[in-house]
């Protein structure tokens, strides 16, 4: 986008840009208030109308539009797909706990990792999303719902750490007292494996929980399924999560999804337990995920009693294990499947 977008700007920047239109400071605290409550040019009736027409004619300020929502039956999940100001479509997922509301975003529109079993791969990445439209799909969500959302999982679609320096801004901007204030305890980070990103993100003071797609527990299983272990290697990426354990002191979570005749054997439970008490020592958990099944991937899902097996066997050697509660099943709330349909066929939205 050519024009620089409001949702982007911390309120420092954005009092600077306000401050040279000749506006008082207080101009600029009021339009982010208004801002962070997904607030229409019209409804922000405290701002003189001259202000608004100049900064909209300026500047980029829109929050994702809904495309479609599905709710599920089963759960009241929520799956949302959001069309932003170029016309991309992405996703973001509403999931209700007991200690909270959650949301999933999106980080770019597709994704250039390869993985797969995913959807979200499967027509590459189109671009990064900026920070602002990444913060923009809690807004959107938050007030379609008329619910707080406390905590955020960066696990919709694309690659986070891919998308570095917006990634880190969204976080400082979405923890950011003055607008929605989310806790950075009660935000998850996921990546793919990036292990030099990873020792980045350890050094920005920012109190996230990591998470990391794993997947196998060997080196040829894990490039077959994720071509990005062909760069970093699963002893490589343990010593880069390692190292953020240490220089945060917040526990690594291992993202472990459960393909049937892949990497779902009680010996592959047995080797990872055995890699991760290597690499790691201390410090992590294994979240076993039930494989959401994408046609186009031709990957088939584990059986829950199999699964079962999985986690106890890794329980039984030491490394902490769940089994991840599934969301959404009857609305396809995994990653990229409605952006698929969506891309694949327009007519139908």
């Amino acid at each position: 986008m050519d024009r620089p977008n409001l949702l982007s700007m911390t309120p420092a920047e954005l009092t600077e840009r306000l401050c040279s239109l000749g506006e008082p400071a207080y101009r600029a605290r009021q339009l982010y208030g208004w801002m962070h409550k997904g607030a229409a040019w019209e409804e922000m009736t405290n701002l003189p109308a001259a202000l608004r027409q100049r900064l909209a004619e300026t500047a980029e300020y829109r929050i994702p539009h809904v495309e479609q929502k599905l709710v599920s039956a089963v759960d009241g999940t929520v799956k949302y797909l959001f069309s932003l100001a170029d016309g991309e479509c992405i996703e973001s997922v509403f999931m209700r706990y007991e200690h909270g509301n959650t949301l999933c975003v999106s980080s770019q529109a597709g994704c250039r990792m390869g993985c797969r079993f995913c959807a979200s791969t499967l027509h590459g990445r189109a671009r990064d999303l900026d920070a602002g439209e990444i913060l923009g799909q809690v807004i959107a969500a938050q007030r379609d719902m008329g619910e707080r959302i406390g905590g955020i999982v960066m696990m919709g679609i694309g690659e986070p750490l891919d998308n570095y320096d917006n990634t880190v801004r969204f976080l400082r901007l979405v923890s950011c007292p003055e607008g929605l204030n989310v806790g950075l305890r009660h935000i998850s980070v996921s990546t793919c494996g990036l292990a030099d990103r990873i020792l980045r993100l350890a050094e920005e003071d920012l109190p996230v929980t990591l998470s990391v797609s794993l997947h196998a527990s060997d080196d040829e299983t894990r490039s077959a399924l994720m071509p990005v272990n062909n760069r970093y290697p699963i002893d490589t990426l343990l010593a880069a999560c390692r190292g953020y354990f240490e220089r945060t002191g917040r526990r690594v979570s291992f993202e472990y999804t459960l393909i049937a005749e892949k990497n779902d054997s009680p010996r592959d439970a047995d080797a990872l337990a055995a890699r991760l008490h290597r690499g790691m020592q201390a410090g992590c958990h294994v979240n076993l995920i039930l494989l959401n099944e994408v046609h186009e991937t031709g990957l088939r899902g584990t059986a829950r009693r199999s699964a079962e097996v999985f986690r106890d066997t890794l329980i039984r050697r030491g490394v902490n294990a769940t089994i991840r509660r599934r969301l959404g099943s009857d609305i396809d709330a995994s990653c990229g499947q409605l952006r698929l349909r969506h891309l694949t066929n327009p007519a139908a939205f």
